[in-house]
């Protein structure tokens, strides 16, 4: 790939010495698979570990001794209480409660807090830290400065852990600054494919010798975005700007449980952040649609852009992420129904070239989730 307005990652040019194949994904050359395919890079990351390039995620500092109050009035999340060494998932709302980014905030104690935010979004959400914690506390855009990678599956902690014995005492969304290998990385026990596994932001001048490092290791294969993608959706992870916007509340992306008990009505300090006010009402009266999973009755899997509809074909939903789940081995699907179709086992239909798919609203996520918690 030569597309010279694509920007490319610390780690392109070892993408291309594996054989990726690379497209545009956020503004970015990615890679969508290895020449083991996505299939197998699937259930790699379920069986060993898999090393993701998410370097083109923006990482943010936020500095000053009024840091986790500043963010906390952008967020319906808890960030004051947040320990040191600890991260949380939050959500930037706008002022009618959509959602424009979701985000991991971690606490890295002396008043700094590292925010990961998705990759298209992370020059608007810079730009709206920057407007709204002018004179609050400092924020310091990490873009071109810091790397990520990602190592997800059962044998992540094994893996990491002989280059930093440290980290395979962490639990699930704790933070910690580790030497891996020498190299003063940023690292935390999380991830997006629902396995246990680690984030390790790290010096972009390093970023490629960490990478080398761990794909040395007999239990890890690269992994690419077509793999990461069905990986999240089997673990009913959102993916922001299809299964959540701006337009969307939390209430009606099935995220309530994201809004911390300190910021909720009758909490510490409820309210206070973007669109509060609209986002309780919606608490208190429900939504007209939510976010449910979806389970297709048969093996055609069901694509983002469906229409669902009722079983007189009127059109109550749509789908927001769908494929196949290689684990789950079969087709699986996120997506908007109204909220008199939400309720467990309920009979849908999706529209795919003409005919209609019988679906079953289910539970997520899809495949059991396996993080680490002690």
């Amino acid at each position: 790939m030569s597309n010279p307005q694509l920007l490319h990652t610390p780690l392109h040019a070892l993408h291309l010495e594996l054989g990726a194949r690379m497209v545009p994904f956020a503004g970015y050359a990615m890679p969508v698979q290895y020449p083991l395919g996505v299939m197998k890079e699937h259930l790699h990351t379920r069986e060993q570990a898999g090393l993701f390039d998410v370097s083109h995620m923006g990482q943010i500092r936020l500095h000053g001794a009024w840091a986790a109050q500043a963010l906390e009035s952008l967020v319906p999340v808890d960030i004051i209480d947040l320990p040191v060494g600890m991260q949380r998932y939050a959500l930037f709302t706008n002022s009618e409660g959509g959602i424009l980014d979701d985000l991991m905030v971690a606490n890295l104690g002396n008043d700094e807090l590292l925010l990961v935010v998705n990759a298209g979004c992370k020059e608007q959400d810079l730009a709206h830290l920057q407007q709204y914690l002018q004179g609050r506390c400092e924020v310091e855009s990490l873009f071109a400065s810091r790397a990520l990678l990602a190592l997800q599956g059962p044998q992540a902690a094994q893996v990491l852990g002989r280059l930093a014995p440290q980290v395979q005492a962490m639990t699930f969304m704790q933070f910690a600054e580790v030497r891996v290998r020498g190299i003063p990385c940023y690292v935390s026990r999380s991830g997006y494919t629902g396995e246990d596994g680690y984030e390790i932001s790290v010096p972009v001048a390093e970023a490629e010798a960490l990478a080398r490092a761990l794909l040395a290791e007999p239990e890890v294969q690269a992994i690419g975005l077509g793999a990461r993608d069905s990986l999240r959706l089997e673990a009913g992870l959102c993916l922001y700007g299809h299964d959540m916007d701006a337009q969307l509340t939390p209430i009606e992306a099935s995220l309530a449980w994201a809004l911390s008990k300190a910021r909720r009505p009758g909490g510490a300090r409820a309210g206070g952040f973007p669109g509060a006010e609209r986002i309780f009402a919606q608490q208190e009266q429900g939504v007209p649609s939510k976010r449910v999973g979806l389970l297709p009755s048969e093996r055609t899997p069901v694509r983002e852009g469906a229409q669902i509809v009722n079983a007189q074909q009127r059109v109550i939903g749509r789908v927001t992420s769908g494929g196949f789940g290689p684990s789950l081995d079969g087709p699986l699907a996120i997506g908007y129904v109204e909220s008199g179709y939400s309720a467990l086992e309920t009979e849908v239909f999706a529209l795919v070239r003409g005919k209609a798919l019988p679906m079953h609203v289910v539970k997520t996520p899809f495949v059991p989730q396996r993080y680490y918690r002690g």
